[in-house]
C-alpha cells in the first residue's frame, strides 16, 4: 500500500504542474501577457515553465524528489502571493488555498522522500544507502 500510495500522490501532485507548463508553452504570448499585467517579468516565462514541466517529471520519475518538492512548493508559495491574493474573488481565494493544500503535500515529500517506486530509491539501493541519504540540508 505505501509504494503505491507514495508514487501515486507524486503523480497527482505533480500532474498540475506538468499540464500547466505544457499549456504555458502552448498559449506562450497569453501567459507572458498575464504575467506582465500581475507585475511579474514576461522574461522569466522560460524559467516557469522549466520548473513547472521539470519539476513535474522529476516527482514522477522520483528522481532527485526532495529537491524537486522543496522547489515547487516554493514556487507554488510565490505563485499564490503573486496571482491569487484577491480574496474579494472567492475564485482567487480558493486558489490560494488549493496552492497551500499544494504545499503542504509537496513539504510532505521533501521531507519524507519518494517511496520505494522511484529514482532515488533505485538509486539509494544500488550505493548501499537508505533513502533518507537524498535529503536536503534543511
Amino acid at each position: 500500500m505505501e509504494k503505491t500510495a507514495s508514487l501515486i500522490g507524486r503523480i497527482f501532485l505533480a500532474h498540475i504542474f506538468l499540464i500547466a507548463g505544457t499549456t504555458k508553452i502552448t498559449g506562450y504570448a497569453g501567459t507572458q501577457g498575464y504575467m506582465e499585467s500581475m507585475g511579474v517579468p514576461g522574461m522569466l516565462l522560460p524559467l516557469v515553465i522549466l520548473v513547472e514541466i521539470g519539476g513535474a517529471l522529476a516527482l514522477i520519475l522520483g528522481w532527485q524528489t526532495r529537491w524537486a518538492a522543496l522547489g515547487l512548493a516554493g514556487f507554488t508559495i510565490l505563485t499564490a502571493l503573486f496571482f491569487h491574493t484577491n480574496f474579494a474573488e472567492q475564485t482567487q481565494m480558493i486558489m490560494f488555498m488549493k496552492n497551500i493544500a499544494m504545499t503542504g503535500g509537496l513539504l510532505y515529500v521533501a521531507a519524507y522522500g519518494a517511496g520505494a517506486w522511484s529514482l532515488d530509491a533505485r538509486r539509494a539501493h544500488k550505493h548501499g544507502h537508505g533513502q533518507h541519504s537524498q535529503s536536503p540540508a534543511m
